[in-house]
């Protein structure tokens, strides 16, 4: 799934362990190879090894490592737009075939190509830039309307409440544009997304894009799955869908009340993630991996926040203003984008599972509206959007109704909720997951302080 089609290898490495052969495996030796220095799976029937590949996948390490010993087929699909053009690198990894690939001969593979080809035919990649020129113009629009606010009104709390609002709105939106460059949504070229991604989210929003990517991508490639999926890695603080609840309650390594997670969430968790825990990783993430453009770019945020704000707030209240958009923007962030996702499964990987019996089960939709659309950034299309995270977001909802009719089809639920009920679903779910972690922990341990 190499996720830069335009990624240059230069020295590739050697294929005298992987060349093209006609050797035939069967799925239970190719489910063996999964350790970190033995990789295999496999993609349109083909067997690749991508032991050493995978360390220099563009995309990321674990992204890749995730379906190994799996079919990744429709990951690999879904990820990459030109797939001929990935295939002349991949192609030196092939080692042979399975020789028993039912997964694509299932009646769900068959269909659900059939829709892929369809968004093709419908021309469903190709972006408008309109569409993009007003998101990014908004954004920056909103921004400079901060600065006019405690320019022409001072420094009283009226201008401050005001100017960390369109502060928040702009950072929230930026995330949504950003969104769209990292999934190669805007441009033909690769190279020009991740330049303008990062230019959106490290110049604008004093968050490195490299760090995005890594995240985001694994969480595509297997959303709610246990160990797999780092948004779902919340134990410090909460715990999700039923599974997890019952692991931490048994390990006895949780230490939080989780049976009233639903009723810290929304202070805790909007208030800490962004402001506090995301900043931090922020820079500890680039000087990590020495990502020394994206800090350049983070640092001339702050500095530009510093030269505007500083001289009607002071740098304390330019620091200020700066955590109430950031609370603003986690608040908004928090609740959008975890309504697609916490009330949905959240299981440990199933290696047969086909790519959209995986998404659905994880993903649902919002009812749509002009506000809705603007004010989630389009993630209400959440199902689509996994299907299809290459689709620029403004065509999601022409793809909706064929998504819908393959799975009534197959017998898979189409979730798709009005905006408060989904927002209210959040806090039912934890509520039911941190019983389930109370009920077995006191089982466990009657002596228990929880």
């Amino acid at each position: 799934m190499c996720k830069k089609e335009e990624h240059s290898m230069s020295s590739p490495v050697s294929t005298t362990t992987a060349s093209n052969t006609d050797t035939t495996y069967t799925w239970e030796e190719v489910r063996k190879h999964t350790e970190v220095d033995d990789k295999w799976l496999v993609v349109d029937g083909n067997v690749y090894d991508i032991t050493k590949w995978a360390k220099r996948h563009p995309g990321g390490n674990k992204v890749i490592s995730h379906y190994s010993g799996q079919d990744a087929t429709d990951a690999f699909g879904a990820f990459h737009r030109d797939r001929q053009f990935v295939n002349k690198f991949l192609k030196l990894y092939r080692i042979g075939r399975v020789d028993d690939d039912d997964n694509r001969s299932s009646e769900l593979a068959h269909d659900f190509d059939n829709v892929r080809e369809l968004t093709k035919t419908m021309d469903l990649y190709k972006p408008n830039f309109w569409f993009y020129a007003f998101q990014l113009g908004h954004i920056i629009a909103l921004e400079v309307l901060a600065y006019a606010t405690v320019r022409y009104f001072g420094a009283n709390i009226f201008s401050f409440l005001l100017a960390g609002l369109f502060m928040g709105t702009s950072q929230t939106q930026g995330a949504w544009l950003n969104h769209d460059f990292g999934h190669l949504s805007v441009f033909k070229s690769t190279k020009l997304n991740y330049i303008v991604q990062e230019f959106v989210f490290a110049g604008i929003q004093g968050a490195p894009a490299s760090w995005w990517k890594y995240r985001h991508y694994q969480h595509h490639a297997k959303p709610n799955v246990i160990n797999k999926d780092p948004d779902i890695k919340m134990e410090i603080f909460f715990l999700v869908g039923d599974t997890v609840p019952k692991e931490v309650a048994k390990a006895k390594t949780g230490f939080m009340p989780y049976q009233h997670q639903h009723k810290y969430f929304p202070f805790l968790l909007p208030i800490f993630l962004i402001p506090v825990y995301y900043t931090f990783e922020f820079f500890r993430y680039v000087i990590k991996r020495r990502e020394w453009v994206e800090l350049t770019l983070m640092i001339a945020f702050f500095v530009r926040l510093f030269y505007l704000f500083a001289p009607f707030l002071g740098f304390v209240g330019a620091l200020l203003l700066f955590m109430l958009a950031r609370t603003i923007q986690s608040t908004w962030f928090v609740w959008v984008s975890q309504a697609n996702h916490i009330p949905m499964a959240v299981e440990h990987d199933e290696a047969d599972q086909h790519w959209v019996q995986l998404q659905m089960n994880a993903t649902c939709n919002l009812e749509s509206s002009t506000l809705i659309d603007w004010f989630t950034g389009h993630l209400n299309y959440q199902v689509e959007h996994h299907l299809f995270p290459t689709m620029p977001r403004h065509n999601l909802h022409k793809i909706r109704p064929y998504v819908q009719s393959m799975c009534e089809k197959h017998n898979i639920p189409y979730i798709r909720k009005p905006f408060w009920t989904a927002m209210a679903d959040i806090l039912r779910s934890l509520k039911k997951s941190g019983n389930k972690w109370y009920e077995l922990y006191n089982m466990l341990d009657p002596a228990g302080d929880h």
